[in-house]
């Protein structure tokens, strides 16, 4: 029978569905039990490769756990909350072209379909049940689909009051101003699953130093112009400063003084709680060329016209360090260089050229000017130049750490700036000459294509700056499985520098906010406890949604002394989650440490009690399409049904799985994933074969270990190959358990199909016990392969045992069937074979005879002395040289001492036993056979100092233990 995986994955999807599979439910107090949880999908657009991937590895988790004998939950739900599904809607709706081709032609919605997506939930419904439920399905997914939900379904909702009412009556939720990250097209305040660009962004405190300007015709008090900057201290080396001359800017009264700013920054002050009100607007040309004095030194700075200046950035005017700020060094150069731009804003030319960097502070390995310096290292001639940036970034680096203030800094003099920055910042912002200002690190942009600024807002956000609480989120961290183990330090950086996090939306899908129904608790702080949820989601149901009120789940996750009066059916749901909780492994992004996965540690570490928080967390990388980010929005991207309906749903796993391990990112390349279908098939046709050429029937015992009987007329190549088994069964068990699932498929599958290749060219396959042999590896690495190819390997076990590979236990190694010696043997005999083909393919020859030659007796003693002292040559000698006959060899002894030492390196005690009680020659011997066959010549097998040797070539005294020469004839 061919191989044809859609015909066979379809059957065993039926039979899966119509079994229930995968629903478990509580069966006895003794089971082991797993939980694996996965971020469930936000259904805002389709369901991609990088998805399938994303929900793989946990399903091949789960499916070995179930193999071990663990009763598995892996459950799935919708994550709707927020405004993205809104967004996407609106833009639908209102017929965007983009939106559109992303509809149609990246996810293959109908024509005729597009009206029912014209609502939030009906939006959301179309993906969740064509593509992630579909593509999941195909995908072979255990998923137990009675648990699962949408996050703004009303029994949801009130587990999520409950949590909310818990952390405000505990103090872990509190109202004021805070900065948030804030759509100005919605007008509401958004977090990272809400953008579309700058998800990384950080907010940034600007200091804004408070320039004065006496405007002509303007009375009064000096004007304010506020410039930016992250490095307050170097104010005392401002020389000038600049502005765009065609950007919007204007004069506002700012909280009763009147600034200029750039007209975007007007806006921005306004959300960051300042009262604004505009009473001019103009071009930044009305301040070119005048003077501005400096708050700090009195001095008159002449602002110069720069298109290089973003006036939506910040204050839209910026102060100019040239001493030690390397792109204000050329800016400068390249002003005073452009005599006809000075003219044309009628600004004298000599003005500028006497401008002059000002140092202000010395740092090791530059001169005076070292902006000046790190130009001329960089070879930079223009401010076109790509190595400016890293310049700056260098120098700035350098002389926050190790720059010393000069003299002019009177009571900061002689300090290094990373020790006063914050004492100067605030010396100055006490006096009145400074200020402050919140930016992003970089552009944001919401979903709905509006520009995110930084707001100051009256909001409810949550106390993650909670000492207690982050003490017990540590604990957390500490006492938990991270794979990989050098991504526990993400999470305690992570918990340290978390501050507020602003937890409500102004509108959106999801949970209203209990005491403030004008509100809704944002995406990510209704995702941190769900898993919970994910206990009793199919049997929460048949409770009215109004009876789950807080004593209901304060019984439920409490116990019944929690309450007055428990609920009796809180109790009865409790027994199930405490019988699932807590979670074993959560897999996720890396991406999500900085915050989803911090979150979910906190709330957990409030929420229950220490026996229920979490006991790991698998940490996964992301994916390319064919060397490229993917992006639904360019298109560019591999929809798991059009791939499984190609490749069939086992290849698209088993590449998934096996091209990196989960944390690694990987790389969909579709020439790589035709190569594995064509390996899956060739596996299925030997299989096949083999499964027809015998009786059906497993040859395992019951316990799965051992094989119930072993044939008593085995060979030893026979013993090899079960032995090379033995050791694969311990590698694949070994990664699965650290959750390398790439380790584990190579080891189950790539390379024993490499042992599989030498015992079909050492082994005589008509014989009834090398049958046996054939038909017990590919049982065992059936079910090893299970995981990963269910549908396949299901199918396969079954023919061959009237089982599925999923319902046979996984294997465990036979210590019996171990063969260390057995294993040596065959290696060597492998290598001799690799010896002989290598000086075939070098000298071109066609052997008639190949002559072995196996080292001499005393050189084997020689080697037994080495893996007696170790590979320290001057002890090996020592012992040696006590032998008489040893030491007349002098030179021959030493020289093979040395290559000795080498060759046992690293080897375990095992190892060298088993090699001082190998028989080389035996072994030699016994593979004649092979060896003439193999080579189609005669073979001659000689000792070194055999009376009868034939030796042509004199090539005999070259043979070292377990390194024979060879000569060719």
């Amino acid at each position: 029978m061919d191989y044809d995986p859609q015909e066979l994955e379809e059957r065993w999807r039926e039979r899966w569905a119509e079994t229930g599979r995968y629903e478990p439910d509580p069966d006895g107090e003794d089971e082991d039990v797993t939980f694996l949880t996965v971020p469930y999908p936000y259904p805002s657009g389709g369901m991609h490769i990088g998805h399938a991937r994303t929900y793989t590895v946990p399903d091949v988790y789960a499916r070995y756990r179930r193999q071990q004998g663990d009763t598995v939950l892996f459950p799935i739900a919708w994550h709707v909350t927020g405004t993205p599904i809104i967004g996407a809607v609106e833009r639908l709706k209102k017929g965007e072209e983009k939106q559109l081709s992303v509809l149609r032609d990246t996810y293959n919605v109908p024509e005729d379909t597009l009206q029912e997506l014209e609502t939030p939930m009906g939006y959301a419904r179309y993906f969740i049940e064509n593509h992630y439920k579909q593509g999941m399905r195909q995908l072979g997914l255990s998923v137990d689909w009675r648990r699962e939900f949408t996050t703004n379904d009303d029994h949801y909702s009130q587990f999520i009051t409950w949590q909310y009412e818990t952390l405000k009556e505990r103090g872990l939720l509190e109202k004021g101003l805070h900065p948030v990250k804030y759509c100005t097209n919605e007008q509401q305040p958004v977090t990272t699953h809400d953008l579309l660009e700058g998800e990384e962004a950080e907010f940034q405190e600007y200091t804004l130093v408070r320039f004065g300007w006496e405007a002509d015709g303007e009375e009064g008090e000096k004007i304010v112009v506020p410039m930016a900057t992250l490095r307050p201290e170097t104010v005392k080396g401002v020389t000038n400063a600049y502005i765009d001359p065609d950007a919007d800017y204007v004069l506002a009264d700012v909280d009763g003084e009147t600034w200029l700013v750039s007209a975007k920054a007007a806006e921005k002050l306004r959300l960051q709680d300042h009262e604004v009100v505009v009473e001019a607007e103009f071009t930044g040309e009305r301040l070119v060329g005048e003077e501005v004095e400096n708050p700090i030194t009195g001095d008159a700075v002449l602002v110069l016209p720069a298109g290089f200046v973003d006036a939506d950035n910040a204050t839209g005017v910026v102060m100019s360090v040239p001493a030690h700020s390397p792109d204000d060094y050329v800016a400068l150069q390249e002003a005073k260089a452009d005599h006809e731009r000075l003219e044309r804003y009628g600004i004298d030319p000599a003005r500028v050229d006497a401008i002059e960097p000002v140092p202000i502070l010395e740092i090791e390995g530059y001169g005076e000017i070292p902006a000046k310096d790190a130009v001329e290292e960089h070879g930079i001639e223009s401010s076109d130049d790509p190595a400016l940036e890293d310049a700056t970034k260098e120098l700035y680096n350098r002389e926050f750490h190790a720059g010393t203030l000069l003299p002019m800094y009177d009571e900061f003099a002689g300090e290094v700036v990373e020790d006063v920055r914050g004492r100067f910042r605030e010396h100055y912002r006490d006096a009145g000459a400074f200020g402050s200002m919140q930016e992003f690190s970089e552009e944001v942009i919401c979903r709905c294509g509006g520009e995110v600024a930084v707001a100051k807002q009256d909001t409810w956000f949550l106390r993650y700056n909670d000492e207690a609480w982050k003490r017990k989120a540590k604990e957390v961290v500490e006492n938990m499985e991270c794979i990989p183990e050098n991504t526990r330090g993400e999470y305690t950086h992570t918990i340290d520098w978390l501050n507020e996090w602003p937890c409500i939306r102004n509108y959106g899908l999801g949970t209203r906010l209990p005491w403030d129904r004008d509100f809704v608790i944002e995406p990510l702080s209704d995702s941190t406890i769900y898993m919970a949820y994910y206990t009793l989601a199919h049997r929460i149901q048949e409770i009215p949604p109004e009876e789950l009120d807080r004593a209901f789940f304060d019984a439920l996750f409490y116990g019944p002394d929690a309450v007055d009066d428990p609920d009796e059916r809180a109790l009865e749901l409790r027994e199930e989650w405490e019988y699932w909780y807590p979670v074993d492994y959560r897999f996720s992004a890396n991406d999500l440490i900085s915050n989803h996965l911090t979150f979910y540690l906190f709330h957990h570490a409030e929420l229950f009690d220490r026996e229920n928080w979490p006991q790991g967390i698998v940490i996964m990388g992301m994916g390319l399409l064919e060397g490229e980010k993917m992006s639904s929005s360019k298109g560019h991207v591999v929809l798991p049904g059009a791939a499984i309906d190609e490749y069939g749903a086992d290849t698209v796993r088993f590449f998934l799985l096996n091209s990196a391990e989960p944390w690694q990112d990987y790389d969909w390349r579709a020439e790589q994933v035709e190569s594995v279908r064509n390996q899956l098939d060739r596996f299925w046709n030997r299989a096949t074969q083999l499964i027809d050429e015998g009786a059906e029937g497993s040859t395992f015992g019951d316990d799965g270990g051992s094989p119930a009987t072993v044939p008593d007329d085995l060979e030893r190549v026979d013993y090899w190959l079960l032995s090379k088994l033995q050791e694969t069964i311990r590698a694949v068990t070994e990664a699965m358990d650290n959750a390398e699932t790439r380790s584990a498929s190579q080891a189950a599958f790539y390379n024993f199909e490499e042992h599989l290749r030498w015992y079909r060219r050492r082994a005589d396959r008509s014989r009834e016990s090398a049958q046996w042999t054939l038909r017990h590896v590919l049982e065992t690495r059936l079910r090893l392969l299970a995981p990963f190819v269910p549908f396949l390997a299901n199918e396969l076990h079954e023919q061959l045992t009237g089982t599925p590979a999923e319902d046979a236990p996984w294997p465990v190694v036979s210590a019996d069937l171990e063969r260390e010696a057995v294993e040596l043997e065959e290696r060597q005999i492998e290598r001799l074979a690799d010896d002989v083909n290598d000086i075939v393919d070098v000298t071109g020859t066609d052997p008639s005879v190949i002559r072995v030659y196996v080292a001499a007796q005393w050189k084997h003693d020689v080697f037994e002395t080495v893996s007696e002292v170790g590979d320290d040559v001057g002890a090996v000698m020592g012992q040696v040289m006590q032998d008489p006959e040893l030491r007349e060899r002098g030179n021959e002894v030493n020289d093979l001492v040395g290559e000795l030492t080498e060759q046992v390196r690293g080897l375990d005690d095992e190892t060298l036993g088993a090699m001082t009680d190998l028989d080389e020659y035996a072994v030699y011997e016994g593979a004649v056979d092979f060896l003439e066959r193999e080579f189609d010549a005669e073979v001659e097998l000689y000792r070194e100092n055999d009376d009868d040797i034939i030796d042509p070539a004199d090539r005999a005294s070259g043979a070292v233990p377990f390194r024979p020469a060879v000569h060719i004839e």
